[in-house]
């Protein structure tokens, strides 16, 4: 299962190619932020609790057209759209909770005159400011990060992991320009907290790889070769940030402990590629020459070899024909996977040679052929076409690129249980869709009730263009995934 996982995975990257992404390169934003959630409101009060709505007893079943009784909100600051309402008015929201009459709520609402507000949102004073604080932020990305440094680990959950949030969708360049404002001893304390959740823990590598000096090291090299899973969570980014600080000369460690090392789990083999294509593609402080070595080496492990293929062929590396038509002759039920990923290669190879290896493999096993033309027609690999460069971008992920993404992230939670057994490691998440405070994905929350779709809502949708047709998206490549079942007729 785990290399249909692969395999789904990298055709879910070929339609997902042609998104830019913008975002931190290790970290995966895990709500809509404080920010995104207010610009797509019409009004945004802190209101007091003054009536919680009757209780509903359990098995009580509404009749048509009978709404969901409210709880009833005195206004008492306004943070936007004060045009639409008035202080000390009186608002009523869906409300399950049992505060304490007088309680502070966050409300927010769209489509005035009559403004159906949200799911009020319970908020501390510290809370109160933080949003408040929010509108008045300067535009410059780098300054508003500086504002939101102060509140990562915060002891206010809501602003701690806002504050995350808010540097996971930020442009890996942008971060760059924060560091003279970063605080080095401070990042060095979160990451050898082995308490910090791994996304965090994610982010908090990518800044002290900007930061850091060659005094981390030491550290870093210590995690690395560690055996507990919990001092190695968010591997892919503490790879990353030690050859940022060690650069070139600290490529045989990694090459020993996750490439060439052959007992190495799955998913730190699979961390240990996605930071050379960091470094790869976003970073100068490796020459290309070196990754690819190093890529190579990944072509011993046969089971493996799919991950990097496409990598090879992205950055032209056309010196791997022969090896590539050996792997795909001498393939298994085991290693029966890599034949696509090297059929790729050869199509996008400008070698005449390659083409002639594509006839000829064809004889061997023409599925794998037809595998790669249906589920690849845009393109086996993406990469240079004709000396045409690629030019940078603020992330991972590039045009027309396959396999570039570190937003899928290795489940580095799922070893939170280190009694959990090694058929879990073999599991990959993709990021997930970003969720309001309430966990509904993306739109602003309206109730059910309402029964229409907003202006605001139209304007989230606008505002998270991508994460709008991630449903969609998903549930494509879903039917994709069974017709490739079908295809191969296989089971495992």
């Amino acid at each position: 299962m785990r290399r249909l996982t692969s395999y789904f995975l990298g055709l879910a990257l070929v339609f997902a190619g042609n998104m830019v992404a913008t975002a931190c390169p290790f970290c995966a934003a895990t709500t809509q932020t404080f920010t995104e959630e207010m610009s797509a409101m019409d009004s945004v009060v802190f209101a007091e609790l003054v009536k919680l709505p009757p209780p509903i007893k359990p098995g009580t079943r509404l009749e048509e057209g009978q709404e969901i009784p409210r709880a009833s909100f005195k206004i008492v600051k306004s943070v936007k759209g004060s045009d639409l309402v008035k202080i000390g008015q009186m608002i009523e929201a869906i409300y399950f909770g049992e505060a304490k009459i007088g309680s502070v709520f966050l409300v927010m609402g769209v489509d005035p005159p009559n403004v159906a507000w949200s799911t009020p949102l319970q908020v501390s004073a510290i809370t109160q400011a933080y949003i408040e604080e929010l509108p008045n932020l300067p535009t410059d990305a780098v300054k508003r990060l500086v504002y939101f440094q102060k509140y990562l680990e915060h002891k206010e959950e809501a602003l701690a992991r806002d504050a995350y949030d808010e540097f996971a969708k930020t442009p890996y360049e942008v971060i760059r320009a924060l560091k003279s404002n970063m605080n080095h001893d401070q990042l060095v304390t979160w990451v050898s907290d082995e308490n910090i959740p791994a996304s965090r823990r994610r982010l908090y590598l990518t800044l002290l790889g900007i930061c850091g000096t060659q005094d981390d090291l030491p550290m870093l090299e210590t995690l690395l070769k560690s055996g507990e899973r919990r001092k190695k969570a968010g591997l892919d980014a503490l790879i990353g940030c030690y050859l940022t600080l060690r650069g070139a000369e600290g490529m045989p460690l990694i090459e020993d402990l996750f490439i060439k090392n052959k007992k190495s789990e799955y998913a730190d083999t699979y961390a240990a590629i996605m930071a050379l294509r960091f470094h790869g593609t976003e970073s100068d402080v490796i020459p290309r020459k070196r990754i690819l070595e190093a890529m190579r080496y990944m072509l011993e492990r046969p089971q493996l070899a799919d991950l990097v293929i496409p990598d090879l062929a992205r950055w032209e590396d056309w010196s791997q024909v022969d090896r590539l038509v050996k792997l795909f002759k001498d393939a298994d039920e085991q290693t029966s996977w890599v034949r696509v990923p090297v059929v790729n290669y050869l199509r996008q190879c400008p070698l005449p040679a390659a083409k002639e290896q594509i006839k000829k493999l064809e004889k061997i096993d023409p599925a794998a052929i037809k595998r790669a033309n249906t589920f690849f027609p845009i393109g086996p690999s993406g990469g240079n076409r004709g000396g045409e460069t690629v030019p940078k971008s603020s992330s991972l992920q590039r045009t027309n690129e396959v396999f570039v993404s570190t937003q899928i992230l290795i489940n580095d939670e799922q070893f939170d249980d280190e009694e959990s057994d090694s058929s879990s490691i073999d599991t990959v998440q993709d990021t997930a869709i970003p969720t309001n405070r309430r966990g509904a994905p993306l739109q602003p929350r309206l109730e059910a009730s309402t029964g229409k779709i907003s202006r605001a809502a139209a304007a989230a949708t606008d505002s998270n263009l991508w994460y709008a047709l991630g449903v969609p998206f998903l549930a494509g490549l879903g039917l994709l995934f069974i017709q490739y079942r079908i295809m191969t007729g296989t089971n495992d």
